[in-house]
């Protein structure tokens, strides 16, 4: 088998997060057998597609697409003297996603069989809240609503606003209530049968998270996400000095190296890559075997596309350290709807075992001729 051709769909139509749209980009690799591999990545389409096309296509194009590990350390040379930390290594991991999709097509199995095989039955999620109903306004209904569907586990970010108010350089005490008071709601209404994760973003100095560390704290939270930016690990060491609860640490951390320092600092207790940034399912494997190497769980960030979200399940259904799955259930239950053949929603708090073979989803014939759709192709000619 051999690559003919690499093709990316760029969807222009962007979904809304906290920092801005979010658009999709989508890998297509062609081989001579006719099987076609598909990966994803985001959020900026047209930096990843430039990289996808000029530097990794001339890598790939005629290649054997089974020697995952070769092309991605090929691939990872052809950047690497550039720099690999942004729109290179989001390149690199659709790619990495779209080989694994052509491995599991050609065996006619699902990747988690090719990563070693299912590690559980059903895979635990938690809803991160991009949702109708607005969690500083109503997190009670949230709540409530997430439990009637068998989602006892919940993401919110109430301390956002006053970051952005503040600069993340200091908290008053009435800010403080007031990012407290959510979690507070919630609590007061269904006790600890909820679990509720605290983001942060990366929005706050070192002393403004510690002082909000120590104030939630009484409140018990699953986790905190991403107090302090991810390029000083160091001082996520202090933080972790100061409080009881634990650090998830980082979607924003590209590749085993990148994840390196913050195992040895032993910041973290929960560490959580993103498939689509991290360097694809090749690097999220590796990186979750590190953090099994440190006692560690891990927990797949899973906000993107429908590609993503299939490819973080088969990554949970497979690693033995797995703590929980991000998911979004406006996506899945709205965005995906009509984009991919399997939007694959959650039961009952939990996931099945993703279908195969290969990721178990393709992209429905009608995107491809969708208005907002543009699709750019490198091949052998």
């Amino acid at each position: 088998m051999r690559i003919t051709a690499i093709e990316t769909i760029h969807v222009r139509r962007g979904i809304t997060v906290h920092w801005g749209p979010i658009q999709w980009l989508w890998v297509r690799i062609h081989t001579d057998t006719g099987l076609v591999g598909l990966g994803e990545t985001y959020p900026r389409p047209d930096a990843e597609k430039a990289i996808v096309h000029h530097a990794l296509a001339p890598v790939l194009l005629g290649r054997d697409p089974a020697e995952i590990d070769k092309l991605w350390l090929d691939m990872f040379r052809a950047v690497s003297y550039s720099g690999w930390g942004g729109a290179e290594m989001r390149a690199i991991s659709a790619i990495d996603v779209a080989l694994w999709d052509l491995a599991g097509k050609a065996a006619n199995v699902p990747i988690y069989q090719l990563l070693g095989g299912a590690s559980r039955d059903s895979i635990r999620t938690y809803n991160t809240c991009y949702d109708h109903i607005d969690f500083m306004k109503e997190p009670v209904r949230l709540a409530r609503e997430l439990k009637a569907a068998g989602v006892n586990a919940m993401k919110i970010w109430p301390f956002d606003g006053v970051a952005v108010e503040t600069g993340g350089n200091f908290i008053s005490a009435d800010q403080m209530r007031q990012g407290l008071e959510p979690l507070r709601l919630i609590r007061e209404e269904f006790g600890d049968s909820m679990d509720v994760a605290m983001e942060f973003h990366g929005y706050w100095n070192l002393p403004c998270a510690i002082k909000i560390a120590q104030a939630v704290e009484a409140y018990s939270p699953m986790w905190l996400e991403e107090m302090l930016p991810q390029d000083n690990l160091t001082a996520y060491r202090e933080l972790a000095a100061t409080t009881s609860l634990p650090l998830c640490v980082s979607e924003r951390l590209m590749t085993r190296y990148g994840f390196r320092e913050l195992f040895e600092n032993q910041a973290a207790r929960i560490v959580m890559p993103d498939i689509c940034w991290c360097g694809g399912i090749s690097e999220a494997k590796k990186i979750a075997i590190m953090a099994e190497t440190w006692y560690l769980p891990i927990a797949p960030h899973n906000c993107g596309g429908p590609v993503l979200h299939a490819a973080s399940l088969h990554l949970a259904a497979n690693v033995p350290n797995l703590y929980i799955l991000e998911s979004v259930r406006r996506h899945y239950g709205d965005e995906y709807i009509g984009v991919v053949s399997n939007p694959i929603p959650s039961v009952n708090g939990s996931f099945p075992l993703p279908p195969g073979p290969g990721l178990g989803i393709e992209l429905l014939p009608e995107v491809l001729s969708r208005p907002d759709v543009s699709i750019e192709r490198s091949d052998l000619r």
